[in-house]
């Protein structure tokens, strides 16, 4: 599902982000990235998701070679084929859960009676059937991670990216939205999450940790040698 090879993301002034990282991710996998602030992970995700271009190496993602697409195609296939799902919610203010939801499907082409079917149905499978024409706020924390991870779920993308998606949650709340991702990882998507937390990368399949841009450990390779 991913394939970094030697990548590489500078930026001017000097400062590397990613230093000739690679890595492959195969599709079904549960991941964790983890790593201090600085470390690259957040620039991993954001390359991984093709909202940023590497330096140079070689990114595939579903077996798409990154560097051969334009930005229309880019466009194409983050609509299609990738869920993003970020800390902050990013809903808009006085739209219903239905239409928040909907509105992600925009890019797809798809009708509008369509993205509100589909949106209607991603919210039932986030548990939020109920809440279909509440604004964000009138949901709590947790009800408005659901409706962002409803709007990444809606077109049913192979893979899903979530970035740091229980950080601005309390306890409870996070343990919800962490089980709601392990289920959508049990029915086939493929999901990688960015943390700081060592508890939430734990309860993961596999660690990915991440300091001054590079992989410092892979559990996944620790495993393949014991």
């Amino acid at each position: 599902m991913i394939s970094l090879s030697d990548v590489t993301r500078s930026y001017p002034g000097g400062v590397t982000a990613l230093d000739k990282v690679s890595l492959e991710i195969e599709r079904g996998e549960l991941v964790a990235i983890v790593g201090p602030s600085g470390s690259g992970k957040s620039t991993m995700l954001n390359v991984v998701g093709t909202l940023d271009r590497p330096t140079s190496g070689t990114v595939r993602i579903d077996g798409y070679d990154v560097a051969k697409l334009s930005d229309g195609q880019l466009s194409a296939l983050r609509a299609t084929r990738i869920g993003f799902v970020f800390q902050h919610f990013h809903l808009a203010a006085k739209v219903p859960a239905i239409d928040n939801v909907a509105d992600g499907l925009v890019y797809t082409g798809i009708g509008r009676a369509e993205r509100r079917r589909r949106a209607a149905a991603a919210l039932e499978r986030v548990g939020l059937g109920h809440r279909l024409d509440h604004e964000p706020h009138e949901l709590s924390g947790g009800e408005r991670q659901r409706v962002a991870i409803a709007r990444a779920v809606a077109g049913d993308p192979p893979l899903l990216l979530a970035d740091e998606p229980t950080g601005a949650l309390d306890s409870a709340s996070g343990t919800g939205v962490m089980d709601l991702l392990h289920d959508l990882n049990a029915a086939g998507t493929t999901i990688v999450i960015i943390t700081h937390d060592r508890e939430i990368a734990a309860s993961l399949p596999r660690q990915v940790r991440m300091r001054d841009g590079q992989i410092v450990s892979d559990s996944a390779a620790e495993e393949k040698v014991a």
